[in-house]
């Protein structure tokens, strides 16, 4: 779809190195911590917000290598060039580094830090391994945070916003797999399990919530199909959704409604008609060519991308400085053509 691509990539390059308007997620120690974005955050100060602009510049690093290469390959490259320089990531290291920002981003925009990284790593490009170059102390910080935070987080997030874990999980996973940071696949493999193994009767009747982008049930599903063997995950997924039908219909889950494009939490249903879709093409993929429920999982898929592809035309701000991302993660098949499960050793997973 090389026409829908163009348009991502067009409002990409909109808003990188687009510094207001700014929402800035940042406490403030003294005087001295009220800056501009741009000083605050040296690589990632354009689309809004924070994680907005790590996921737009994992965007323009998506669709380079996707895209044939011509004049907007041209943009893409320079304002990469540009933002992720070794002197700019510097400036974000030294963010996270300062005294009560533990938390900063976490954990949406940590997980996109690290989808940016996996897109680098798995590019054999020299612009690729020259930005991956850049960006690696900021990802061994964001990896880092991965591994405190999840030993002390209890239970798990089960919000269709921000802070849902299921899906800084799943992205974290293909980080791990694609780095080969063994210890860390188990670590997020191991709290996968403890937090959904044994869920049941997900009530995805009671979706969307008013200002969701991220369906609770199925992006835990879309987890779940990462870190359970094929045969497993049947039986998981029988218990945990029992009323997907085996008709082939689309009908079963209607897709979001969004009655006004300028309110920026209002917008998120667009956004959630894209998850929506790659998470059930994810989970069709996961299931054998037998399975009935393939059909209705993909028809599904189908309606909830029509209307989210729809949606992405960069009219208002409020969703253009986000939405072209979950719609390349969708067309590209990002997340269905991610590392696959494996068996890990023992030793690995742990206790």
């Amino acid at each position: 779809m090389p026409e829908l691509e163009a348009r991502f990539m067009t409002m990409a390059l909109d808003c990188v190195q687009r510094e207001y308007p700014n929402k800035i997620s940042h406490v403030l120690a003294s005087d001295a911590d009220a800056q501009a974005p741009h000083e605050l955050h040296p690589a990632f100060y354009g689309c809004f917000d924070w994680h907005s602009s790590v996921h737009g510049h994992w965007l323009l690093v998506r669709l380079l290598r996707t895209m044939p290469e011509g004049a907007m390959s041209e943009a893409a490259t320079a304002a990469l060039d540009s933002n992720l320089t070794p002197e700019n990531i510097a400036g974000e290291v030294a963010y996270f580094e300062a005294e009560g920002r533990a938390a900063f981003e976490r954990p949406y925009g940590l997980a996109w830090l690290l989808q940016l990284g996996a897109e680098l790593r798995e590019w054999d490009d020299p612009r690729a391994r020259r930005w991956g170059a850049a960006i690696a102390p900021l990802e061994q910080i964001v990896s880092d945070r991965y591994r405190s935070w999840l030993p002390n987080l209890a239970y798990p997030i089960r919000i269709g916003t921000h802070n849902q874990s299921a899906f800084a999980l799943g992205l974290g996973l293909d980080w791990a797999r694609e780095a080969g940071d063994v210890d860390l696949e188990g670590l997020i493999i191991a709290k996968a399990m403890e937090f959904h193994a044994e869920d049941r009767n997900c009530p995805i009747g009671y979706e969307p919530s008013g200002e969701d982008f991220l369906s609770p049930c199925l992006m835990e599903a879309d987890l779940m199909r990462r870190v359970m063997p094929a045969a497993d995950y049947v039986t998981w997924l029988d218990a945990f959704l029992p009323d997907i039908p085996r008709d082939g219909s689309a009908d079963w889950l209607a897709s979001g409604i969004v009655l006004d494009a300028s309110d920026g939490k209002l917008v998120h249903l667009d956004g959630v008609n894209l998850s929506r879709a790659w998470a059930l093409e994810g989970i069709a993929e996961a299931l054998p060519a037998g399975d009935t429920r393939r059909e209705s999982l993909l028809a599904a898929a189908a309606a909830h991308e029509e209307v989210g592809t729809r949606s992405v035309n960069g009219e208002d701000y409020a969703g253009g400085h986000w939405l072209a991302s979950f719609a390349t993660y969708l067309v590209t098949r990002r997340g269905v053509d991610a590392p696959a499960w494996r068996a890990l050793p023992e030793d690995a997973l742990p206790e």
